[in-house]
């Protein structure tokens, strides 16, 4: 079997934790008990869902009652925004939302749009940044539901999720915010948050994929999006997924222990690489970093190398470094994603932007060979 390539893409998807799969590979076979069952079985899976709901909480750092298991990050998403829209419509129909968010908050936001509802999408800066004074601005008595993001998943800036919370807790606003990309790499409080609703996306922090949860603060009621049973305290009807919830729980456990090491390993790689990148190029414009210089995710780096195609320079390393393309060159042009549109970055860096997302996994070696393959091809593709 040919060597994978060094994995740089961990904001796409995190590998399974081996201490997660290792305590899910019970509930593959022994552990098989529907958690609404009276009997041994049943009450085995519904304690085991307790625990992880317990353990979710802990990382978050609210009541376990406030824990909703979902299928993952999006459909968090759309618990939140379409749950609180139908729920609040009878005071108001607007949200206010971000040009940078994840296409799990704005899809949701176009469908409830095309239901009546109106939608506020704020720009941002240079880097990323939403300004709450913008937030503020845009307040109407009509306002229902704020969505801004924690960190982006494209140029990892971190917003100012707790000024933003000030200001809809004074109005009686909801906010939710789409916390996908921080769990596991930054501290993610509800509590000094200050929001009401928070999606998580437990593929992004080394548990499986297909499994995620909504905090959903106590004294808030949204509408269902399915109806059944009354599963998830009646509020997400379905036979939950032990085997995953198992694994979101350990992996849950896992973040909040290990958060500072993670978080300063994962910095320590990120500065290499950019630092390695930076070094590689006799002209210092040949380069430019993406998002916030410093409220960023530890593991995030978005660079635009000049007049070079992202996808073709990833064709040319696909087999030895994995990556992410911020932009999609065809006959008809270049498609650049919505956030590097919404920053204002120039064309000739927009084109070939990458996002390189490190792991906790990852080595200062791999780092290093990382640097030299990525360095070889740009030179290769700019002569």
């Amino acid at each position: 079997m040919p060597e994978m390539p060094i994995y740089l893409d961990h904001n796409a998807t995190t590998p399974v934790d081996p201490r997660v799969a290792q305590v899910m590979a019970p509930y593959l076979h022994g552990h098989y008990g529907n958690p609404s069952s009276a009997h041994p079985y049943g009450i085995d899976a519904r304690r085991t869902v307790e625990k992880a709901r317990r353990q979710v909480a802990g990382l978050l750092g609210c009541q376990p009652g406030e824990i909703i298991f979902t299928s993952g990050g999006t459909e968090s998403n759309n618990m939140a925004i379409r749950g609180a829209a139908e729920a609040f419509s009878a005071r108001g129909g607007n949200i206010i939302t971000s040009a940078v968010e994840h296409p799990a908050v704005l899809e949701p936001c176009r469908y409830v749009e095309s239901q009546g509802f109106r939608i506020t999408v704020l720009p941002v800066d240079g880097h990323g940044q939403v300004d709450p004074a913008q937030v503020e601005a845009a307040f109407t008595d009509e306002t229902i539901l704020v969505s801004i993001m924690h960190a982006n998943n494209e140029v990892g800036t971190i917003q100012s999720i707790e000024e933003i919370a000030k200001l809809t807790s004074e109005r009686g606003v909801l906010f939710h915010t789409d916390a996908a990309q921080s769990l596991g790499k930054i501290p993610v409080r509800v509590d000094e948050l200050g929001v009401d609703l928070l999606s998580v996306a437990g593929h992004k922090f080394y548990a499986p994929k297909g499994v995620g949860a909504l905090y959903i603060r106590s004294g808030v009621n949204l509408e269902k999006l399915m109806h059944g049973a009354d599963h998830e305290a009646g509020r997400r009807p379905g036979t939950e997924n032990v085997l995953e919830i198992v694994g979101l729980g350990q992996a849950a456990e896992i973040a909040a222990a290990d958060l500072a090491e993670n978080a300063a390993h994962m910095h320590a790689l990120r500065q290499r690489l950019w630092q390695g990148l930076q070094a590689g190029f006799d002209d210092p414009d040949s380069i430019r970093l993406h998002g916030h210089p410093d409220r960023c995710l530890p593991n995030t780096l978005s660079v635009g190398f000049r007049e070079i195609e992202a996808n073709t320079l990833l064709a040319k390393i696909f087999d030895r470094v994995a990556a992410s393309a911020g932009a999609a060159c065809h006959a008809e042009g270049v498609d650049v994603s919505s956030v590097l549109q919404a920053m204002g970055v120039p064309m000739e860096y927009a084109m070939g932007t990458v996002r390189f997302s490190v792991g906790k996994m990852n080595t200062v070696a791999e780092i290093d060979r990382a640097v030299q393959v990525i360095v070889e091809a740009v030179r290769m593709l700019g002569e």
